[in-house]
């Protein structure tokens, strides 16, 4: 039966239409936001996967291009894979959702949310996070929900809930945060240097909207949700952990796992579940969940002793950060590079300069950003973790990391008109165990700097990590998280910035939300370690952008022509423009307002490219002298070509003082000679002069 459902928010309306789209899918739910379509539905498998020991969640945000009124470019006409844009918003549908299923559900979930039309003023994001929370809230898959999701912008000092596309490109911050009933689940946050106090208002300012959104969920849920379905638990039976414990006592577990290097730990584990694999060899049906189990152990030990006797794996205090270290100019040859290593978690970064032809041409579904100029790539390779795995390319985690950095970093670059280059930082994952996105981050802060790129401040990153007990004021929040205590914790609150304020924050947590005071003190604590790691390691190392771009770097000069001479520079075809890089083996930007950049490794040849467009974009006068080449020799004197694709004609009684019956007794083809302006012929050409020439030019 077909039911639709209104409430007004942030100014405009959103619409659900439940039963009218997709029924066979476990619930669906057509969301209108404004203008803006999404159809969003939830689908479940029968049966549990067989053989995994994890919740098989996939959620996708498909991006049509018919929504925007385009064709897809290249030879296929139809969406290829999903762009970067389209996974980031997958992840931060998929974060807040994952930790509302159960815990032991191993049935495939697949979560898809196609754009079907776009209106500027409403986000389709909105409708498609709001979307997959109704589709699942009413189906029969258990879930514990609903959520809610709201962005927020600050724009002259003021809180904009749901920004349009055109408030977020002047907006200070870009906020979105999801909420259950009554916490906070989830926080992805891009910022121009906004102070702590700020942002945790903008939070709660999300927060108290996304309690609304919730009451309108539940009455739809009350008048069309589904009965949950059974499910088969794959919950480790309780009597199997009891026979390890009787093995394996809780001091020898604890023993096994409370080491500050990574690989003894794993050796410890190894022993222990090959000696349990021994005891258990006649009990199949213990083997083929033993791994969960001994997992499960583990985590049930480091809980219990940073809860308890708030004592850490490797041994350090609570608020205590891991050894650190920074280097810049490790890698020769490259335009900048820099390593920074915390513990066992280690980032390269190096820095690549381009002219801005180079940016990174986007297309997708936003028309204020059709290109970026400044791109951040994290890379992840197995060998980071000591494993053996082939490389397939960058996976969903490593964009979400490398999109995290560059949200970061984003507010502290110099603007176009002052820096004009394009801009690309690699990260490379040398040594993995907790936080690598933000040493990134740090490491590629340093690499800018060390490239020449006067970036307005340094920034960098840090994660803390959460253990709760069983009352929300039982709990222990930890500065600088490691590996395991990310396995095992219950959050990962990665927050980046500068001494000013924040720029980006990225919130994953596999509990039912957090708590103010736990949100409050998470990000006191990552303020307190970002002034010390810029303090005490970052500043030490680099403390200062260098003054120019390294020798191997391409050199940029900018000059300002008139735009209406724009014509003249590119020559038909582009014949004029090509001839200048040809000579000069320059690159050559134009923008339509007069900007011309000229990039290359060599003064001279860019000085001499610089000349020759100012020539051609300056109106000629009577008395101007140029030097140019003999291209052509008639009987009635030579055309001297004094920039690409302009010649001016000498007249043979101006070529030398004494008089002459042959211009070849004087000029050759090819001759370079000085030449003075004398105005334009009876025929519209230049007219020019040798003989007249001053001697002192």
């Amino acid at each position: 039966m077909y039911k639709s459902y209104s409430m007004e928010l942030a100014g405009r309306t959103l619409t659900v239409d439940i039963g009218r789209v997709a029924k066979q899918a476990n619930g669906a739910a057509l969301m209108h936001y404004g203008e803006t379509t999404v159809l969003s539905t939830a689908t479940a498998s029968k049966e549990p996967r067989e053989g995994i020991d994890f919740f098989p969640l996939s959620v996708e945000y498909e991006e049509k291009m018919y929504a925007v009124g385009k064709i897809p470019g290249g030879f296929n006409k139809r969406e290829g894979k999903a762009s970067e844009h389209a996974i980031l918003t997958s992840r931060v549908i998929d974060r807040p959702m994952r930790p509302l299923f159960p815990k032991d559900y191993r049935n495939d979930v697949t979560l898809v949310n196609m754009v079907m039309s776009v209106d500027p003023m409403c986000n389709p994001e909105i409708p498609a996070m709001l979307g997959s929370s109704i589709a699942t809230c009413i189906s029969d898959i258990p879930f514990d929900g609903p959520c809610a999701t709201t962005q927020v912008g600050l724009i002259d000092g003021e809180f904009v809930i749901n920004p349009t596309l055109e408030q977020k490109d002047v907006s200070l911050l870009q906020l979105t945060v999801a909420s259950t009933r009554e916490k906070v689940i989830m926080i992805e946050a891009g910022a121009k240097e906004v102070p702590e106090d700020q942002m945790i208002e903008a939070i709660y300012k999300a927060h108290e909207v996304n309690q609304e959104i919730i009451a309108f969920i539940d009455k739809i849920v009350a008048e069309c949700g589904k009965p949950k379905h059974a499910y088969e638990s794959c919950a480790v039976p309780e009597e199997l952990f009891e026979a390890i414990k009787e093995l394996v006592p809780q001091e020898e577990m604890e023993t096994a796992v409370f080491t500050d290097e990574k690989q003894v730990r794993e050796e410890n584990i190894r022993a222990i579940t090959a000696r349990l694999q021994e005891a258990f060899a006649d009990k199949e049906e213990w083997l083929e969940v033993l791994g969960e189990a001994v997992y499960q152990y583990q985590k049930k030990t480091v809980r219990k002793m940073i809860l308890k006797d708030h004592k850490r794996p490797d041994g350090r205090e609570i608020t205590q950060i891991r050894p650190l270290a920074a280097e810049v100019d490790i890698i020769p040859r490259v335009h900048g590079s820099a390593m920074f290593t915390r513990g066992q978690t280690q980032i390269c970064t190096v820095t690549t300069l381009a002219p801005l032809a180079d940016a990174q041409r986007l297309d997708g579904l936003d028309e204020f950003e059709t290109s970026k100029r400044y791109m951040h790539h994290y890379n992840f390779p197995s060998y980071s973790v000591g494993e053996t795995k082939p490389s397939r390319g960058p996976g969903r985690r490593e964009i979400g990391h490398g999109a995290l950095a560059e949200r970061a970093l984003l507010p502290v670059l110099p603007p176009e008109d002052e820096f004009p280059y394009a801009i690309r930082t690699v990260s490379e994952t040398f040594e993995s165990n907790g936080s690598t996105s933000q040493a990134s981050v740090c490491a590629s802060s340093m690499s800018l700097m060390a490239a020449g790129v006067p970036i307005t401040k340094p920034v960098a990153g840090i994660s803390c990590g959460l253990v709760t007990g069983e009352t929300d004021d039982d709990y222990i929040v930890l500065t600088d998280i490691q590996g395991l205590e990310d396995f095992f914790g219950d959050m990962d609150f990665k927050v980046a910035g500068t001494h000013d304020g924040i720029t980006a924050i990225q919130m994953d947590i596999k509990i039912h939300g957090l708590t103010r005071p736990i949100v409050e003190e998470a990000i006191r604590r990552t303020k307190e370690a970002r002034e010390y790691i810029l303090t005490e390691v970052m500043e030490k190392c680099i403390p200062a952008p260098r003054e120019s771009v390294g020798k191997y770097a391409p050199k940029i000069i900018q000059i300002q022509i008139d735009p209406q001479k724009i014509g003249d520079v590119v020559g038909q075809r582009g014949k004029t423009i090509n001839t200048i890089i040809e000579r000069t083996g320059v690159k050559i930007d134009i923008t339509d307002d007069g900007a011309v950049s000229i990039c290359g490794l060599e003064q001279k040849s860019m000085d001499e490219a610089a000349r020759m467009v100012e020539i051609i974009a300056t109106d000629f006068e009577a008395g101007q002298i140029f030097t140019g080449k003999v291209v052509s020799i008639k009987e009635f004197g030579a055309f001297v070509e004094f920039a690409p694709g302009k010649e001016g004609m000498v007249h043979i009684s101006k070529i030398c003082r004494e008089r002459i019956n042959r211009v070849e007794d004087v000029l050759t083809l090819g001759d370079k000679v000085k030449v003075i302006c004398l105005g334009k012929d009876k025929m519209g050409r230049m007219s020019f002069s040798i003989k007249d020439v001053p001697k002192e030019a």
